[in-house]
């Protein structure tokens, strides 16, 4: 964890955009942290913000019209943070393959193109700073993402979370195997002892192999690369640095931001008001809420007006259309999102260090961190915490009713369709079942 103030710095600086593909909200606050060390970028039209204009339009094989977002999270200063977030789209929109319409090869190309020109530049010769980056690049159709180290880019798919980023960090097995291979090792969960991520931009002292390629050194700026094509049930994205995963599950999130948007909130209200729901009420939480928070919130429209877009949700919202089991407590960490496409609480697995251990760490409102020896299912009342939720939630409406999102029986019953195949899910809610079974029993025994 770094230094923190005594007080910290809650202004943010925020941004909207849109046009009649998506609208976006974006918002930063440094926080607890003595500086900010994250930088943003929200760019409406990629071709036109490229430094060479036309000539850097896709000329074959993807949409014309192209969005680009990206969260960077710095560590050991700011600079390389604030280079990738002016500089990093400019350069993807460079590539040879982003003027031939592959839009994949394009992200990996610039993102070690990023890599090359801090390296070369005279003015960065003894930086020692690095940054995560999770960017978007969305089209009327699709969405593609790239991502190196821990931010994270997280769809809304009808009130589900589906990851479309998974973190980078030295412990997991494919990451450690490249860590080891190219010399370093893994202590404590940081590469060498030191770096809490394995992929990301700048921090060069871990990239000094001549012989290795850039994808295979210690750390590594090659991104992982998602493309999704967009349905109907895709409501918006979130790209976000882990000030804000760290504190709240991709479900936790996606619900948080669905609820707001059901109540008419403006985008960037809905950052604000996330950012303000993860800030520690003190600096002695182990740096849970502690960090600089940058959340970006991009509605996809599908052909909407931006009026039926918000709409639309607000009555699937209202009748229950979502999740209901994945609800844990208002504000905790320690979460994996696995390629299984479900956000599953980590704590719910074995832990990786540490040994087994049932429970997980949560982070109360006056900012105390409780280790519990029991699942959530059966500490907390789902009711009362999404009551919790909406108090938080409801800060800064502007116009239309508040609705109900408590999910109908028939919306319950889905749940159990759509999880039927994820075993991990299954025994979470199998356990939620037989442990409300017991209570139930439990009563009914004490009555008699």
């Amino acid at each position: 964890m770094g230094q923190t103030l005594s007080e910290p710095v809650v202004e943010k600086n925020s941004d909207s955009g849109g046009d009649e593909r998506l609208i976006f909200g974006v918002s930063s606050m440094q926080g607890w942290r003595i500086s900010m060390e994250d930088a943003h970028a929200a760019v409406l039209d990629l071709q036109t913000a490229a430094e060479d204009g036309a000539a850097a339009k896709p000329t074959t094989g993807v949409d014309k019209r192209l969005s680009f977002f990206g969260v960077y999270d710095g560590h050991g200063g700011d600079r390389v943070a604030q280079f990738a977030g002016e500089h990093i789209h400019q350069i993807i929109a460079k590539q040879e393959a982003f003027k031939k319409g592959d839009i994949e090869q394009a992200l990996k190309d610039g993102f070690l193109a990023t890599d090359r020109a801090i390296l070369n530049d005279p003015r960065y010769e003894e930086e020692v700073s690095g940054c995560t980056a999770s960017v978007g690049i969305l089209s009327a159709t699709k969405i593609y993402v790239g991502n190196a180290g821990d931010s994270r880019s997280v769809l809304g798919v009808k009130g589900r979370a589906k990851p479309l980023s998974f973190d980078h960090k030295p412990q997991n097995e494919g990451e450690k195997a490249r860590i080891t291979a190219a010399g370093g090792f893994v202590d404590f969960g940081r590469v060498n002892g030191n770096l809490a991520l394995s992929r990301a931009i700048g921090d060069f002292e871990f990239k000094k192999s001549a012989e290795l390629a850039p994808e295979q050194q210690i750390v590594t700026a090659f991104p992982d690369v998602t493309v999704h094509d967009i349905s109907d049930d895709d409501e918006f994205l979130v790209v976000a640095c882990d000030g804000i995963w760290d504190c709240q599950s991709s479900q936790a999130v996606v619900e948080f931001v669905r609820r707001g948007i059901a109540s008419k909130q403006p985008l960037t209200k809905i950052c604000e008001n996330m950012m303000d729901n993860c800030l520690a009420s003190n600096s002695e939480t182990g740096g849970v809420g502690c960090d600089n928070m940058t959340i970006v919130i991009i509605g996809l429209l599908r052909g909407k007006t931006q009026e039926e877009w918000y709409e639309e949700i607000a009555k699937r919202v209202a009748n229950g259309d979502g999740p209901s089991e994945f609800r844990g407590p208002g504000v905790h960490h320690n979460f994996d999102d696995s390629d299984s496409g479900y956000d599953v609480d980590m704590d719910q697995k074995s832990k990786t260090f540490g040994g087994n251990q049932r429970g997980r760490i949560i982070l109360l409102g006056d900012g105390t961190e409780v280790l519990t020896d029991s699942d959530d299912t059966e500490m907390f009342d789902h009711q009362d915490e999404d009551k919790d939720l909406d108090s938080q939630v409801h800060k800064g409406t502007i116009s239309g009713r508040e609705t109900d999102s408590k999910p109908s029986a028939d919306a319950e019953k889905k749940e159990g369709i759509y999880l039927e195949d994820h075993p991990v899910a299954n025994s979470f809610l199998t356990n939620s079942i037989e442990s409300k079974e017991t209570t139930a029993e439990k009563a009914e025994a004490k009555g008699q």
